[in-house]
């Protein structure tokens, strides 16, 4: 499975009244996700240790009910889950309104299914403003930082 195809399954699963999915490909492959339904909490099937994995996002040029309209694009999230300006907790965060990133540059985790998202700039940047609360929820698509393109 592509990362496309494992994040499009990760928000269905997120959004279905389902409570385990299982999926085995001829090559290998294997995933599988299971919740508690009572609590409605996703939780992974075996323990395992949260490993940032690297995710592209997607830039628009459009404005969010919360900020300034401007002409500058968006970050935006590429998927549902919590969103974390830090590595850890009382760790700096990854970025500043101000800071200026390059391409490939961690730029905030998003946490879903209990797995660390390292999110990256797709290209060079100055960070304008940010739009999401540390630890605030966020929906696929929402904006998360207003940028200028450097």
């Amino acid at each position: 499975m592509t990362k496309e195809e494992i994040k499009e399954l990760v928000n269905l699963f997120a959004e279905a009244n389902i409570s385990k999915i299982k999926i085995k490909e001829q090559d290998g492959f294997e995933i599988e996700l299971e919740r508690d339904m009572c609590c409605d909490i996703p939780a992974p099937v075996c323990p395992t240790t949260p490993t940032p994995q690297p995710i592209n996002v997607n830039v628009v040029n459009e404005t969010h009910s919360n900020h300034t309209k401007s002409n500058n694009p968006t970050i935006n999230s590429p998927m549902v889950g919590t969103f974390y300006q830090a590595p850890s907790p009382g760790a700096a965060p990854f970025v500043k309104v101000g800071s200026t990133v390059k391409k490939g540059d961690a730029i905030a985790i998003i946490e879903a299914m209990k797995i660390m998202n390292e999110i990256e700039a797709e290209f060079d940047c100055k960070i304008v403003e940010i739009l999401v609360a540390d630890g605030q929820p966020v929906e696929f698509g929402m904006p998360l930082f207003t940028v200028e393109k450097l």
